[in-house]
């Protein structure tokens, strides 16, 4: 038997006067009490309790030990209904990763939405171009950009598919002209972004004749996020990739100008992924079921004002 369990026993012997008594509240037998309270005076080596035939009498040391095993158990009982009331009622904080472009143009707008009904839950949220190890790295959750995922065990749920397209400036568009072909690039210069997510040396269109994949030349610009390409882009230094959600303000002020609009690349899926599909806590559970359906939305809004081919 448990110390808890011990406590339980003693405690309801205690309240209750006799062990018979204890022994029908806690559906048992006196046996069974009797020698869980002897067990607990043979653990702490202390008497609790003076018996006689009639009647039962906390010692010094059974009255002290009886208010603490009362507080004890309160306190074991309330973090227990905190626990399960963790299944139903979305609160706490919710440490989250998403990748740079998607994290800042959807999710971060997404939280704000989500705390408008939600306001007893609070978000630490990550930005990195890689998929993260939950588990390690003790994140709840992970939303990313892939066109497949790992086998890891863990639970994904797909929330939408986005892709890129490319851009340049107006400026560097009246200065060297627009390529009429992915060939055309060639003789361009082409940024690149170089993570984990994003093509780096071969870039693969989708266009009106298919899959068409061209060797991009030797590049003057490398970076690491697409948010930093847009920088680029707007400073007039050449055509490069841009996801969705990072050219629509450049797209929607004129600041930049879509390249090969009937092309663009790989489409990605967007993956909300975390540990367990069993006991999942409610604000992981509410927060994933407002993504499915807000997510969605964002990106058919951002792909109108693109005006290319439509999500499949």
């Amino acid at each position: 038997m448990d110390v808890f369990q011990t406590m339980r026993f003693f405690m309801t012997v205690a309240q209750s006067g006799s062990f018979t008594a204890a022994a029908e509240i806690l559906d048992t037998t006196t046996t069974n009490v009797s020698k869980a309270v002897s067990s607990l005076e043979a653990r702490l080596q202390t008497r609790l309790i003076n018996r006689t035939t009639r009647r039962l009498a906390l010692t010094e040391a059974g009255t002290r030990y009886l208010q603490r095993c009362e507080k004890i158990l309160d306190e074991v009982r309330e973090a227990d209904e905190e626990a399960g009331t963790a299944q139903v009622m979305p609160a706490g904080r919710l440490k989250i990763h998403a990748m740079a472009a998607i994290g800042n143009h959807y999710v971060i707008d997404a939280i704000a939405r989500y705390r408008e009904t939600q306001p007893s839950v609070m978000f630490d949220l990550s930005l990195t171009n890689r998929l993260p190890d939950l588990l390690e790295e003790g994140y709840d959750m992970s939303i990313v950009l892939a066109r497949d995922l790992p086998d890891s065990g863990f639970v994904a749920q797909r929330l939408g598919i986005t892709y890129s397209i490319l851009c340049a400036s107006p400026a560097y568009l009246k200065k060297r002209g627009a390529p009429q072909s992915p060939a055309a690039l060639a003789s361009h210069d082409c940024l690149k972004i170089v993570n984990t997510v994003m093509p780096a040396e071969n870039w693969a269109f989708e266009g009106p004749d298919g899959v068409e994949t061209v060797t991009v030349p030797l590049s003057p610009f490398h970076v690491n996020t697409a948010d930093a390409m847009t920088v680029a882009l707007l400073s007039g230094m050449g055509i490069g990739i841009q996801p969705i959600a990072s050219a629509v303000d450049g797209l929607k002020a004129g600041t930049l100008v879509r390249v090969l609009p009937e092309y663009h690349l790989e489409e990605l899926n967007i993956f909300a992924i975390y540990p367990s599909r069993k006991f999942v806590d409610a604000k992981i559970k509410t927060w994933v079921e407002f993504l499915k359906t807000y997510i969605p939305g964002l990106l058919a809004a951002d792909e109108k004002i693109v005006g290319s081919t439509k999500l499949r």
